[in-house]
């Protein structure tokens, strides 16, 4: 799987960059159809503590899913990301053999 990390108003570090990735990675262990997946880390310029979020779009064969969170550290915002889009791919997965 592909994958592209933007980081908008901000440079995100190697560390944060890592850890995108290898939790992208974990989706495949749920549905390996993944063909790519694009990543946008956000810094709201506004004053609220949760000014951190990730937007995560998938591609897979047929579809696209999609999942954005706003959270406190961008590590929950892609963590809670996740989580949503494993949702998604297992729904997905099981709409394709029909069950």
């Amino acid at each position: 799987m592909t994958v592209k990390i933007q980081s908008l108003h901000f440079n995100a570090d190697k560390k944060l960059l890592a850890f995108v990735e290898e939790r992208l990675d974990k989706l495949t262990l749920y549905y390996d159809g993944i063909i790519k997946s694009e990543v946008t880390l956000k810094l709201d310029k506004s004053d609220v503590a949760e000014n951190k979020i990730a937007e995560i779009k998938l591609h897979i064969s047929g579809n696209d899913l999609f999942s954005k969170r706003q959270c406190k550290t961008f590590e929950e915002a892609v963590d809670t990301s996740i989580d949503a889009l494993k949702t998604q791919v297992k729904k997905h997965k099981e709409k394709i053999k029909g069950i």
